[in-house]
């Protein structure tokens, strides 16, 4: 444990009564915080939750493809793949204890499949493979040993997955976030959830640009009812879904979507314990049909 006083800490030297002087690098705070849902122009409501529209598709047409059904029927006790759960950053990780401080130096990435998302998409798919979805889980490190082409590795890992199981509807991309300012202050996005802790949630959809996600207004169905559900059963547990110019290899089914399990602030048992409640509100949503 570090004691904090400044850059250079007294340790005891090699001989009785002498101090030598040692490199003790400094901590970064690390703070809690809790985003509520959005109200006004570019937040469009879905039940208890919001749609942050952050594309130019006015407000009123986000709104009206969302009251829409969900594109896909997800088959109950089959013995075949329903949903897929992948990771394209895998390496991503957490603290592994409740503090008010971290190591800047800290990149919080592992190739430690107990600690990295790997072990937060665990969750999910077990959630789901208890309640009669019959879910899979792909546990390649794209991101390792270079970050750099994370997605067109991932993408390549879906479409082998789609062509081995035609019978998978959903593929969810189980990611972390990272919230951080410029003074390297680190947050945790949390909300208490039955009297525990539990990391917050973001689902981003992304938008179609020239073309590149032509199934985008399906996958907005499917984020928008799923936010909802959470909404119902564990208010607080998500942010806004996030309705972007993004890609992520969303274009490969009619329910692909990215989820933001917490940051790199938050505890690992703290996603571990928001995966168990998305997984359940996925798992009633499914149910519902």
């Amino acid at each position: 444990r570090l004691r904090r006083t400044g850059w250079l800490e007294e340790t005891p030297g090699s001989y009785e009564g002498e101090a030598s002087l040692a490199f003790v690098p400094e901590v970064a705070p690390l703070l809690e915080a809790h985003y509520e849902q959005g109200a006004g122009a570019g937040y469009v409501s879905s039940g208890a939750a919001t749609v942050r529209n952050s594309t130019d598709l006015p407000d009123s047409e986000v709104a009206a493809e969302m009251m829409q059904t969900l594109p896909f029927q997800v088959e109950l006790n089959s013995a075949e793949p329903q949903v897929l759960i992948m990771h394209t950053h895998t390496t991503e990780t957490y603290e592994l204890e409740e503090k008010n401080w971290c190591d800047p130096n800290f990149t919080a990435r592992s190739t430690d499949n107990s600690r990295n998302m790997i072990a937060v998409g665990a969750e999910i798919a077990r959630v789901l493979n208890e309640a009669g979805i019959c879910t899979i889980q792909d546990t390649t490190l794209h991101d390792y040993p270079s970050y750099n082409g994370s997605y067109e590795k991932s993408n390549a890992t879906v479409r082998n997955y789609l062509a081995q199981y035609p019978s998978i509807k959903v593929v969810l991309d189980v990611h972390r976030d990272a919230i951080q300012t410029q003074d390297g202050t680190r947050y945790a996005p949390a909300a208490n959830i039955n009297g525990m802790r539990a990391a917050q949630v973001m689902i981003i959809c992304g938008a179609d640009v020239d073309g590149n996600l032509p199934n985008f207004k399906q996958n907005l169905r499917f984020a928008a009812r799923w936010q909802a559900k959470m909404a119902q059963l564990y208010p607080g547990l998500a942010r806004p879904v996030l309705f972007d110019y993004r890609y992520y290899n969303q274009d490969l089914t009619t329910g692909s979507l990215l989820i933001e399990m917490g940051g790199h602030a938050n505890t690992l048992e703290e996603a571990k314990y928001s995966a168990r409640l998305v997984g359940d509100a996925l798992a009633k949503l499914f149910q519902e049909g």
